[in-house]
């Protein structure tokens, strides 16, 4: 009897990392491998991994340095690691974990099904990264970093109705705290035939929502010939797609939020009115250093254009709170600029120095580690409070929630059966709960909300509005 090839896999960091191990698994199982539920019953056990912050990366190496008793009572176990924190260590992870069998950086997953079959038969640890950004032609760096993106599984998503599709690979900003231009090599945009393909075959999947994702996801731009194609026309084309019900796109530049992608977001029905867009810092001494590419009055600019042409829309931001160099007036201008902002929520984290990032090089890592806990509670407290106050206006109004799931209470309490604590995502992006049924799972419903977090909104849906085969949806209201 031929043994089934088992895989587990964990994965930590960005959407582009959730992606890339939908791609991986499907390719595997191409090769007939299955998914496992636990370490213990893996032949093949993969990390993917994320470089943005050191604790991302620590956990990582403390998972390997606990599977090192296993992997050594089980040689025959292949242990790899793939992604972000792969192709910026490279051969260190072999040096830091010498019973690992395979690295692989994000723009070589492709060759992931060879490699282990290169490690069963025998061949040796296996190391497959990309160019350096100086390590050859711009065309050779750039083919080196080509990530692939043929094959889609929706066992691997967080839901069967909802899908990543990469529009844009790696990025070429060059923000001096960021270490994504070099894992993830120059910004290029996918060709939009293919990005279309991928659309509707997501749709033939029973996929209702897509979120294009990219590093500067509205720097989009493919050209072909005198066509140049952007953002706003792959919404169109992707628009007009049966089936597909949402479209969302993250992360975004603010210099390149235009006019035109707006006034598209705001013409097409299908497009949630959330834009994340990073901030990063409210002072522009800080954003100068941390090579932003725009200033304060830029961010409130591109606000400026939102609140004009999606007056509705709700943003989101990230921060970092103590860059180097930060003093006590630049985080209080920080501070400001969230409260005029106003924003939905905000990612705050504090600055953690990467290794081969402009920013170790130039820039002394000056702030006290107190300092930078003090100033993300703070932050934290100032976006919570907006948040709360803002979901305020969503009371005794009707939301279309397109469905998840059990909510992560009722899941986390173990509850079983179809009637349950149910969580879904409004048209901006906003996460309402209510107690419902599993079936509820992957429609478009109607529901009345009576009451409000700064994270949640909770709610009902009145019985007699669901019918089994066909939903009307009341039009999205805000005040």
């Amino acid at each position: 009897m031929t043994h089934t090839k088992t895989l587990y896999i964990e994965t930590v960091g960005c959407q582009m990392n959730v992606l890339d191990s939908e791609m991986v698994v499907a390719s595997l199982k191409r090769q007939g491998y299955e998914l496992a539920t636990s370490i213990e019953q893996a032949d093949t056990i993969l990390f993917n991994t994320c470089s943005v912050r050191e604790h991302a990366e620590e956990k990582v190496y403390n998972n390997l340095a606990h599977l090192k008793k296993m992997k050594l009572a089980h040689p025959e176990k292949t242990l790899g690691v793939m992604g972000c924190m792969a192709q910026k260590d490279q051969q260190a992870v072999f040096d830091r974990a010498p019973y690992v069998d395979l690295v692989v950086g994000p723009g070589q997953l492709h060759r992931i099904p060879d490699l282990l079959t290169k490690i069963r038969d025998g061949e040796g640890p296996q190391m497959a990264v990309s160019l350096g950004r100086r390590d050859g032609s711009q065309a050779d760096i750039r083919r080196s970093h080509e990530t692939f993106d043929p094959l889609r599984d929706p066992a691997m998503r967080p839901t069967p109705f909802q899908a990543y599709l990469r529009i844009q690979i790696g990025c070429d900003k060059f923000c001096t705290y960021c270490i994504v231009p070099m894992t993830r090599g120059p910004e290029q945009g996918r060709d939009p035939q293919l990005i279309v393909a991928e659309a509707q075959e997501l749709a033939r999947q029973g996929c209702k929502e897509i979120t294009f994702i990219g590093q500067t996801v509205n720097s989009y731009k493919y050209a072909e010939g005198e066509k140049t194609t952007r953002l706003a026309d792959l919404l169109e084309m992707v628009h007009e797609i049966e089936g597909i019900e949402r479209l969302k796109f993250v992360t975004n530049y603010p210099k390149d939020m235009t006019r035109e992608l707006l006034q598209t977001v705001h013409d097409l029905p299908k497009c949630s009115t959330y834009l994340h867009v990073p901030a990063q810092s409210g002072s522009d001494e800080v954003l100068k250093r941390m090579k932003r590419g725009y200033t304060t009055s830029d961010y409130f600019d591109m606000m400026d254009r939102i609140n004009e042409i999606l007056p509705d829309a709700s943003i989101s931001s990230d921060f970092i709170v103590g860059f180097c160099g930060e003093t006590e007036e630049d985080f209080q201008k920080t501070v400001q600029l969230v409260e005029r902002c106003r924003f939905k929520n905000s990612f705050i984290f504090k600055y953690s120095e990467r290794p081969g990032t402009r920013g170790a090089e130039l820039f002394e890592d000056d702030i006290p580690e107190e300092v930078k806990s003090r100033r993300n509670v703070e932050l934290l407290a100032v976006q919570d409070a907006i948040s709360l106050e803002d979901n305020m206006q969503f009371l005794g109004k009707r939301m279309t929630v397109l469905v998840e799931g059990p909510s992560k209470v009722s899941i986390k309490k173990g509850e079983s059966g179809p009637i349950r604590q149910m969580m879904g995502r409004t048209n901006c992006d906003r996460i309402v709960v209510w107690e419902g049924n599993e079936r509820q799972t992957g429609n478009m419903l109607p529901v009345l909300i009576h009451d409000t977090g700064a994270f949640t909104l909770f709610g009902s849906v009145e019985t007699a509005e669901i019918k089994p085969d066909v939903i009307e949806m009341p039009s999205f209201i805000r005040s």
